[in-house]
């Protein structure tokens, strides 16, 4: 090919909740190759990102996959940086600093509600009213409980055609919710793969007049809120055969409750109640099998003899998968392990 699309993409500097943004840069000769992408910039005056009088700021490539969307196209996810070269105050994923061998894995399950860009109401919900209770939705068949399939089987269809680890769909609890699952061995490859899976999930509801809600609580009432259930692992956990292993590492979260609630998606609060499978935000819990805990230690670890990974449960969907990785892996090696 002579020509070909490069999709560069990053977060721009809203606060508490980043977007995504991306622009088009035409190239000749394209390798395919991460090194062969160049640095390119943008206007961080319209992204939050700097003042007028200096707006510049620099994409830096960390991340390609194909476009599963565009001819001779190439998804490339960037870091931002400052003009001197360093990482922009925004970039959360330069804090990931003490995995460099990848030794820390993530599995996260990201929730999200499919909304109606005419009512602002998640799918199947009628203007002025409320579907069915909660009960029938999840993991639901037919026209009556299951709404948007068709737009997360081409998402799907999308993040495969991409390379990306791509695990698996399920519509969820709540009435137009549904949620997709990302594995991958190393914190900033796990956190890349979920954030470019948002962006093509983001570009794809452009076809048809709905917009993708990331907020841990839209509907308010028995609803169940959205979160982004962050599974992690790393060579300890995998390997270490012990119940009294697993319970320190537990134990190593609950003095710093507040600062992994800080970094794990605005208004949270709302959504980790103590009710609809989550813990109370005001308090610390483990357990075995427990969807009710702060973080749960799966039965299949338990049945390989303590030898596998845990489940945060707190993180909510509009969480920044960067900054939960980050903060999980500073607690995890802060554990009093002997």
């Amino acid at each position: 090919m002579s020509k070909v699309k490069l999709e560069y993409i990053w977060l721009d500097g809203y606060t508490p909740t980043a977007n995504l943004r991306s622009k088009t840069k035409i190239e000749d000769n394209f390798s395919g190759k991460l090194e062969d992408c160049p640095i390119w910039a943008f206007d961080g005056s319209s992204t939050k990102q700097a003042e007028g009088g200096s707006s510049d700021c620099l994409l830096k490539p960390v991340a390609i996959y194909p476009d599963p969307g565009r001819e001779n196209g190439f998804l490339v996810m960037c870091e931002v940086l400052s003009p001197d070269g360093t990482p922009h105050p925004s970039n959360a994923r330069a804090t990931i600093d003490s995995d460099v061998d990848d030794d820390f894995w993530f599995g996260f399950e990201q929730e999200y509600f499919i909304m109606d860009t005419h009512t602002d109401l998640p799918l199947g919900f009628p203007h002025g009213g409320y579907p069915g209770p909660q009960g029938l939705y999840y993991c639901s068949v037919g026209g009556k409980n299951t709404h948007g399939r068709e737009l997360v089987e081409r998402h799907a269809d999308y993040c495969l055609e991409a390379g990306l680890n791509f695990e698996g769909i399920n519509q969820e609890v709540a009435c137009g919710q549904w949620e997709f699952q990302i594995f991958a061995k190393g914190a900033k490859n796990a956190g890349d793969q979920v954030w470019v899976a948002r962006y093509l999930l983001d570009r794809l509801t452009e076809d048809y007049g709905w917009y993708i809600e990331y907020h841990p609580k839209p509907v308010r009432g028995d609803w169940n809120g959205s979160g982004m259930h962050a599974n992690f692992s790393n060579t300890l956990l995998r390997t270490c055969g012990s119940k009294e292993v697993y319970e320190k590492v537990c134990e190593a979260f609950r003095p710093v409750t507040e600062e992994h609630i800080a970094v794990y998606g605005d208004e949270n609060d709302l959504r980790l109640t103590g009710q609809h499978e989550t813990a109370s935000i005001h308090e610390f819990s483990y357990g075995v099998s427990d969807r009710g805990a702060s973080i749960r230690i799966p039965i299949m670890t338990v049945e390989k003899g303590w030898k596998g990974w845990l489940e945060d449960r707190r993180p909510a969907s509009n969480a920044d998968p960067y900054k939960v990785a980050a903060r999980i892996i500073k607690t995890v090696e802060s554990a009093d392990i002997k």
